[in-house]
């Protein structure tokens, strides 16, 4: 199909655009497999594989759309979307419902800018990975800025929920009326913000959006390293909020501690209040996640599939749900039922790719080579501290490299309980947090096993 360079070139930049909004995998599934037909006027036709496509798309990335077509394009601008049947093309879509075309503009001032809808508590699926965060967190949207955590700062790996988690504060703060104004914020845009205020001399107006605030979420804070100007506004802003008896939570990607290339007053702040974090989803959570995210986009999936996913799967949510992604969107372009042959065809690139998981038996011997403490000791029930520190290492590096729930874990242990489970891997970040140097051995441990 020809079409005037011109367009194709708009069109190109649109999807660059977009590109840079949405995560890759979600790119590539949603709108890779979109042709772009024409445009005549201020209306673009394009065509997309089926009616779900329209349904995923208009659902969760119309505000992308609309922001990267009013760059593109400038204002006024719709897309029109047709389905794809065989060689022709049935214009069933955005066409006949107006009210449903996703047009190019400024997005409306409303809460929805800045929080996301589908991250509130009631979607969060909760665990032992995450339980007592989300209970901080539920504590703080009840009452912001009047409870001892504050700042909140949750920490975590990749893809485990802490933007979730904090945008839910908002989210459920507002709907009961706790505060009056909230703002969440990426930690690269209060960037982008504070440089863009200092070229264009409008300081002033960057300090009345940020200062004003009741509730201020700020997510990826590591971003801040080494940005001596920004870290300096943002301690500022800080000060301005907590001594006004607003509430402040953070989201990093490590723990305070690990912050190398950030100012020491900023840091001491982040631990006025609370500090904990999410760990990667155990078996049961990823089961719930898969079961729950299934039952929104209204598939049924059986109970085989959910397993082989969620035993293949075990890094963070948003791998376990770009997955089911992958299997949605083939099942709607190619008509068939998802069954277990499907899914491991359809997903041997992300789960053929994948390390096995670290063996029990491996991390107990690498544990006996550090410390001196044999596999067989270490499950015993002395309390000698070379022995416990030696155990207390062993579990935490269990709950980190393998699938097992802290039940199983405790089980090779000499049958201790969850709670001591618990409190071994408790120990072990506690001194990880105390001590920066540890944390980086342990963290090359964990390389070295996984490799």
């Amino acid at each position: 199909m020809s079409y005037p360079a011109p367009q194709h070139n708009l069109w190109q930049t649109f999807i660059d655009k977009l590109s840079c909004d949405i995560p890759r995998e979600s790119f590539h599934t949603w709108f890779r497999p979109i042709r772009f037909i024409k445009i005549d006027g201020k209306e673009i036709t394009v065509q997309i594989p089926s009616q779900f496509y329209y349904d995923w798309i208009e659902e969760h990335y119309s505000s992308q759309i609309s922001s990267a077509l009013c760059e593109t394009f400038g204002d006024g601008f719709t897309i029109n979307y047709s389905i794809i049947l065989g060689d022709k093309m049935k214009n069933t879509l955005f066409p006949f419902r107006e009210d449903k075309k996703i047009s190019s503009g400024p997005p409306k001032a409303t809460r929805e800018a800045s929080l996301n809808p589908r991250y509130t508590f009631e979607n969060f699926i909760e665990g032992e990975c995450n339980n007592f965060a989300k209970a901080a967190a539920l504590a703080v949207s009840e009452a912001p800025g009047k409870t001892r955590f504050n700042p909140l700062v949750i920490y975590g790996g990749v893809g485990l929920g802490k933007t979730h988690l904090i945008q839910a504060i908002g989210d459920f703060a507002l709907k009961h009326q706790t505060i009056r104004k909230a703002l969440y914020v990426s930690s690269e845009k209060f960037t982008i913000d504070f440089i863009t205020s200092v070229k264009e001399n409008k300081t002033t107006d960057f300090s009345s959006l940020y200062r004003s605030t009741d509730l201020l979420l700020v997510d990826d804070v590591q971003f801040f390293e080494g940005k001596e100007r920004t870290q300096m506004e943002f301690f500022y802003t800080f000060n301005t909020l907590y001594q006004a008896g607003k509430q402040l939570v953070l989201s990093l990607d490590r723990p305070p501690s690990e912050l190398f290339d950030m100012e020491a007053r900023l840091l001491s702040r982040f631990k006025w209040g609370l500090i904990t974090d999410i760990q990667p989803p155990d078996l049961e959570t990823r089961v719930a996640i898969l079961q729950r995210r299934s039952e929104e986009d209204n598939i049924q999936l059986s109970p085989d599939i959910i397993d082989y996913l969620a035993k293949n799967i075990t890094s963070n949510v948003r791998e376990l749900e770009g997955a089911l992604i992958k299997l949605l969107a083939h099942a709607s372009i190619t008509g068939t039922d998802i069954t277990l042959a499907v899914a491991q065809k359809v997903l041997r690139d992300i789960i053929g790719r994948r390390p096995k998981k670290v063996s029990i038996e491996l991390i107990q011997e690498t544990v006996a080579r550090l410390t001196g403490v044999p596999p067989d000791i270490q499950c015993s029930d002395s309390r000698k501290k070379e022995i416990a520190y030696a155990r207390q290492l062993s579990i935490y590096l269990c709950n980190n490299l393998t699938n097992m729930t802290l039940k199983l874990i405790g089980a090779h242990f000499g049958n201790r309980d969850h709670t001591t489970v618990l409190h071994s891997i408790d120990k072990i970040k506690k001194a990880m947090f105390k001590d920066p140097e540890f944390a980086i051995k342990i963290r090359e441990l964990i390389k070295q096993l996984e490799s």
